[in-house]
């Protein structure tokens, strides 16, 4: 009987392993949609497209991933480890060959990655301009449309007034390095953006302070119509609570308010504007957000994937999209970390808790999510 069991175990494992896709019965999406395993990853983050065939994954446990795909069937092959021994090198940008990784203290490259899985290049410095604190300190990256490298810099804390060292910012930098500045202040700790397919204006997500309740602040959505505006942190959260400490004397008036105010400590991470061909017409331009979780709420927060509907540059709905990573009883199943469109339009969503990347795919017909929509 014993051999019995471990055989079936060794079994259940070896399919693991093989990325066979399944339908992870604990999670649910809209009628129409299927979701599967897409990959077996540890500890997947912030998620790039490389070159043909190639997804990209950072992690907070020192090393970076790439998982090839076939480029029809989308179908993923084994994961493959490009980087060890980094600093939470959560955040991975690819650009013309070259994928950017942050670490805490720096952003290197590995040049020519995409054909270079089986003897990756060690890592080239391109900037080492930032803090070194741990603490808020894993960066999520991307390039702009202006073609600059945007790494957020996060508070050393829970609460503190260092904005004037650069912290608390989204800062950009050329590809080489060169004019680093600060982009955005007031951001406690951004760990996801993308930009809007249309206005170009950057969108991110903001984790609210702790330690005031259960129920405020809220985190936020944010959206930066240009640059050199002021997001609130430390003096006010989610654009209408005072800081107890150092919102004395300020006004939230004074700064820019969130586009939306989330939910309590849900910890919103990557976000992305959806542009591919395969979703139904009423997913073009909305905006998927991971809610990682709240970890200090007396009752569990978030743990969801949530997708926004804007009209121009207002948010007219925030509904849940994938769901089922919390369990009976509150028990955590899973946390969604980062968002990514293949090339075919499915979704790929990240998940750190159960090193595992899922990818959505829509299996019904345009017309009838269209009348579900409307009804």
């Amino acid at each position: 009987m014993i051999r019995t069991l471990l055989a079936a175990a060794a079994l259940s494992l070896c399919t693991m392993a093989s990325h066979a896709q399944y339908a992870p019965e604990h999670l649910r999406v809209p009628p129409g949609f299927s979701v599967e395993l897409w990959a077996k990853v540890d500890n997947p983050r912030a998620m790039t497209l490389g070159g043909a065939g190639r997804v990209y994954v950072g992690s907070r446990k020192g090393h970076v991933s790439a998982v090839p795909f076939d480029g029809t069937t989308m179908k993923a092959g084994a994961a493959v480890r490009i980087a060890d021994g980094l600093n939470m090198p959560v955040g991975v940008a690819w650009r013309k060959g070259d994928l950017y990784v942050s670490s805490v203290d720096r952003i290197v490259k590995l040049p020519g990655i995409d054909s270079r899985l089986e003897a990756p290049p060690a890592p080239q410095l391109v900037s080492d301009r930032f803090p070194g604190d741990r603490a808020h300190g894993w960066k999520f990256i991307a390039f702009g449309p202006d073609d600059k490298l945007y790494v957020p810099v996060g508070a050393p804390c829970n609460i503190c007034d260092r904005g004037q060292e650069g912290y608390a910012s989204i800062m950009r930098m050329n590809a080489d390095g060169s004019d680093l500045e600060v982009f955005a202040r007031g951001v406690r700790n951004s760990v996801g953006f993308d930009w809007h397919p249309k206005t170009g204006e950057l969108w991110f997500t903001d984790n609210g302070r702790d330690w005031l309740g259960d129920d405020t602040p809220a985190c936020e959505l944010n959206r930066a119509a240009r640059a050199g505006l002021h997001f609130g942190y430390p003096y006010c959260h989610a654009g209408n609570v005072a800081d107890p400490e150092f919102g004395k004397g300020k006004a939230c008036s004074e700064y820019t308010a969130p586009a939306l105010r989330l939910g309590a400590h849900v910890a919103p991470l990557g976000m992305r504007f959806y542009d591919g061909p395969q979703f139904p017409d009423e997913y073009r331009g909305a905006l998927f957000v991971a809610e990682h979780g709240s970890w200090n709420r007396s009752r569990p927060d978030g743990y969801r994937v949530m997708v926004a509907r804007l009209d121009g540059d207002r948010v007219e709905s925030y509904t849940p999209f994938m769901e089922g990573f919390l369990g009976r009883n509150d028990a955590v199943q899973g946390r969604p970390a980062d968002l990514l469109t293949l090339p075919d339009g499915s979704l790929l969503v990240s998940d750190d808790h159960a090193n595992a990347i899922y990818r959505v795919r829509w299996n019904g017909t345009r017309h009838a999510a269209g009348d579900a929509a409307r009804h």
